[in-house]
């Protein structure tokens, strides 16, 4: 993989390294209820959260060399939301970095955009460009999504991605997600 950040450009869209900058637009995702029943187990952040948010993409990166990418839109430079990279440990499915979950590591391909940008096939289009970077540059294998089982737009968003669910999964001590499995 190359020293320089990475960046991914799509038809509509560009994905980058997140920055501190980014932190307005993420709390538009953090603070929105609607936005969070889906991620997080449902509990929304402050404004004042949200560098902290961004700060935590930021370690994943530098802890795994790969994590969030913030999403942009290329005609205006829009914030829209973030697609990528997360680990989890399977023995009690909460985030860690790869060296933490050693044998016991998933990595999971997930999407979040503010809600004004929802049903514009953004996710389906950043999700497929940093899966393809994902297999391309981090040679990642097997790849889930995590997704609510009522969460009907991020499944639709899987399918339209060629994954299919394979089980259920209790995350974050109490929230029960569908496992997506992705297409090698």
């Amino acid at each position: 993989m190359s020293d320089a950040p990475p960046r991914i450009e799509s038809e509509r869209l560009v994905l980058r390294m997140p920055t501190l900058a980014d932190a307005d637009g993420v709390a538009e995702q953090l603070t929105d209820p609607e936005v969070m029943r889906w991620i997080g187990g449902g509990r929304t952040l402050t404004r004042e959260e949200a560098p902290a948010a961004v700060q935590g993409w930021l370690d994943r990166w530098a802890a795994n060399g790969f994590g969030h990418f913030a999403v942009e839109r290329k005609e205006d430079g829009r914030f829209l939301g973030r697609v990528g990279l997360i680990v989890w440990d399977t023995r009690d499915w909460r985030h860690v970095t790869l060296a933490e979950a050693g044998v016991h590591a998933q990595i999971e391909l997930g999407w979040a955009f503010a809600r004004e940008h929802w049903g514009r096939g953004y996710a389906t289009e950043a999700a497929l460009a940093a899966r393809d970077w994902a297999r391309r540059e981090c040679g990642v294998g097997r790849l889930i999504s995590l997704i609510h089982e009522d969460n009907v737009r991020s499944q639709a968003v899987a399918r339209r991605l060629g994954a299919r669910p394979v089980g259920t999964v209790t995350i974050l001590g109490s929230v029960p997600v569908v496992v997506w499995e992705h297409p090698s």
